[in-house]
């Protein structure tokens, strides 16, 4: 068995929540109602930006790109786990669960990144308005949305590639409700020291090293705000980086809670914030908090 290879192993299996059927039945329901307000949620944010004149910025445009991967991590995660919750348990091939995993990754890494490039446009918006317009270019746009997709694209594939070298053995049992890495490389009876590095550096660089950079930004924002009168326009800026701020602390919140917790036991419960809860509250975060998204929401929706 410890020669069993990766191409050996045809499914595995994803236990779930260990709870009895009524509690199943909540939770399923409650996933449910989720998924469906997360994705409408994130889709009105989205159409609200293509159709309004008002939103066509730099901050909505990196928005909607935010809001396009808060809509992977659900739909990657919640469909198979309605199934999973709803039966008890459930299998995914190999194929599928590398999938998954891969998916989820892409996402991670790149909402990390889109998150702080905001902050940067932020910072601009707010430290260099007179400059603003001329440095954050369409270009300069594109070019930096791009270079989130494709290093979190990267990234994501050379975790994914390098687990294919694996091999497994023993159990093909998950006690998770999707395939995360921690879960698939507790099946592997190989070295894994190797990928574990790949991952340290890749969450040095993508998590670690973006806090850094959007907590400096933040500092140089608040000092520009408090050393110097605020005008009209600048509240109005201002507001966009409490609604983004509030995303930030609750994604890396939950991010936070979930890979650094000491109690293991509780991981998939934990793992429930930043795949299933995080992507709810930020389209609903930018609605509340964001006084151009709700005017622009009352024009097209009189009866709000």
């Amino acid at each position: 068995m410890s020669n069993t290879n990766l191409t050996f192993l045809k499914e595995i299996v994803i236990l779930g929540f260990d709870e009895n059927l009524s509690i199943r039945i909540l939770i399923f329901t409650t996933l449910l109602v989720g998924y469906v307000v997360t994705i409408v949620g994130n889709c009105l944010i989205i159409v609200l930006v293509l159709v309004s004149p008002r939103l066509h910025s730099p901050m909505y445009f990196f928005l909607c790109h935010l809001a396009i991967t808060d809509m992977i991590v659900p739909s990657d995660v919640i469909p198979n786990l309605l199934y999973v919750t709803l039966s008890g348990r459930g299998t995914l091939s190999i194929l599928g669960c590398l999938t998954q995993l891969f998916f989820f990754g892409i996402s991670a890494n790149t909402e990390c990144l889109l998150l702080t490039v905001m902050s940067y446009d932020r910072y601009l918006a707010i430290c260099r308005p007179l400059h603003y317009k001329s440095i954050m270019s369409h270009k300069l746009q594109v070019l930096l949305t791009t270079c989130c997709w494709v290093v979190g694209f990267s990234l994501s594939l050379m975790v994914t590639c390098h687990i294919l070298t694996l091999s497994f053995c023993g159990t093909n049992t998950i006690n998770h409700f999707f395939c995360d890495l921690d879960p698939v490389l507790d099946l592997s009876c190989s070295d894994t020291f190797v990928i574990d590095i790949e991952v340290l550096v890749v969450g040095i660089l993508i998590i670690f090293l973006a806090c850094v950079f959007i907590v400096v930004t933040y500092v140089c924002i608040f000092h520009a705000i408090l050393g110097s009168p605020i005008t009209t326009g600048r509240k109005k800026v201002f507001s966009t980086c409490t609604s983004h701020l509030t995303v930030v602390c609750t994604y890396y919140g939950t991010l936070f809670a979930n890979y650094l917790s000491p109690v293991s036991g509780r991981i998939k419960y934990l793992s429930l914030l930043n795949t299933v809860m995080t992507p709810l509250l930020n389209p609903v975060i930018y609605s509340l908090r964001n006084q151009e998204i709700r005017s622009v929401l009352k024009t097209y929706i009189p009866f709000q």
